[in-house]
């Protein structure tokens, strides 16, 4: 794989910017969002919230609502598809509303947890309950504004709730204060929460990822706010290039400055024997004979499956560590992988928190299954450079989170 290719915007940088955006009071442009099936439905959630969405190409043009969000009286159920980062992100933000309302989702986002997302809240003063099994979706939202104060959340599980939380807690009534008990996965997604709020103007006083605080009244302010590029979306191409020896330029992705945890790719991929050169706006990799190794990915859990494309190339051992909160995202996806990894050939042994690939065994083209997880598709169309006859069924999953991957990836070529 040779060539130079532009990557979209953030997927994460998007969803907390279009909310912050919707809560402030007045007009803001956002540059360069992602326009994916999970992006829209959070943009369409907050517009029947009563915020203003105007698209100008890759240009969103957002009028906020002051965190006035429309009242709904008669029950309504607004629907987010398989967009986990939607229903746990918005769940703190319908909290602040007026009425009745109902989260529900596709069937496998009804398996994704949110109980201690919604301990929390209801602990910060909220009223939600379940509509079917405790801990997950549907849920109900008797919203009557959010109190604030003093909640515990769990860090291991996913920073998503954190981040919810964070992303709601100016509007609260009083201040509001969130201890994390246990380590915090994902700790970049929270740094990346932190920036965007501080971007549109809110303080958050922090001690490491123990203990946040957000004092009430300091709402969100209009911005013109341009969103840097996917690195997770990024990580595909440097990962083709690794496997194929070949050498791909992204542009528009800030290595020297982002927030996001999957630039630490990188990182990994030099390890295993890459050349990369980091400038602003653009990263240029140079694969090389690559070699297995060790590493925990608990900060970058999306770069898992495309690390683990690379791994089945790569000579000797590669040991994938602390990322059991992977089979609770769109798949379980250690399973998936060392399901279908080895359906190729691999050897691939699951953990319960991780994998362990043996490298440079032969590889057979087959019809493999994405299992509806548009990151185990970009990952498998990574090995399907090296791997000829090898069939992607449903390659149209990619549209949760990267619509133009395909066009992209066909025009840079094996």
């Amino acid at each position: 794989m040779n060539g130079s290719v532009r990557i979209p915007g953030s997927k994460s940088i998007s969803h907390r910017t279009i909310i912050a955006a919707a809560l402030a009071n007045g007009e803001s442009l956002l540059q360069g969002v992602l326009f994916c099936q999970d992006t829209d439905y959070t943009r369409k959630a907050l517009e029947e919230l009563g915020a203003d969405m105007t698209r100008r190409d890759d240009d969103l043009l957002v009028r906020g609502n002051g965190g006035r969000l429309r009242e709904n009286p008669a029950g309504k159920t607004i629907f987010l598809g398989n967009s986990g980062t939607s229903m746990r992100l918005l769940l703190s933000v319908v909290s602040l509303g007026r009425g009745a309302f109902i989260l529900d989702g596709s069937p496998r986002l009804r398996q994704r947890p949110v109980g201690a997302l919604v301990k929390a809240l209801n602990d910060l003063g909220a009223h939600i309950s379940f509509l079917g099994e405790a801990g997950f979706p549907p849920v109900l939202v008797e919203a009557r504004g959010l109190p604030g104060g003093s909640a515990e959340i769990p860090g291991e599980e996913s920073s998503q709730y954190l981040s919810s939380l964070l992303l709601a807690a100016p509007y609260a009534e009083k201040d509001t204060e969130i201890r994390v008990t246990g380590r915090l996965a994902s700790r970049p997604y929270v740094d990346m929460t932190v920036q965007v709020m501080e971007s549109f103007g809110v303080r958050v006083s922090r001690q490491e990822y123990e203990f946040f605080r957000v004092k009430t009244g300091g709402h969100y302010q209009p911005r013109t706010l341009a969103i840097e590029a996917d690195v997770s979306a990024a990580g595909y191409f440097w990962a083709g290039a690794a496997i194929t020896q070949g050498s791909v330029t992204t542009t528009n992705v800030e290595s020297l400055s982002t927030r996001q945890g999957d630039i630490g790719f990188l990182d990994i991929l030099e390890q295993m024997g890459c050349r990369v050169k980091r400038e602003p706006g653009k990263v240029t990799l140079q694969g090389g004979a690559l070699k297995g190794l060790d590493v925990d990915m608990r900060a970058m859990p999306d770069a898992v499956p495309t690390l683990a494309a690379v791994a089945l190339f790569a000579e000797g051992k590669t040991t994938i560590r602390n990322v059991a909160h992977l089979r609770l995202k769109e798949s379980d996806r250690l399973k998936v992988v060392a399901v279908e990894w080895k359906r190729l050939g691999g050897q691939v042994e699951e953990r319960s928190d991780g994998l362990i690939i043996k490298g440079n065994h032969p590889l057979k083209g087959i019809i493999v299954d994405p299992h509806e997880d548009h990151r185990i598709a970009m990952s498998l169309a990574v090995i399907g450079l090296k791997v000829p006859g090898l069939v992607i069924t449903d390659k149209a999953c990619v549209n949760k989170s990267f619509p133009t991957f395909w066009n992209l990836w066909d025009a840079l070529g094996p």
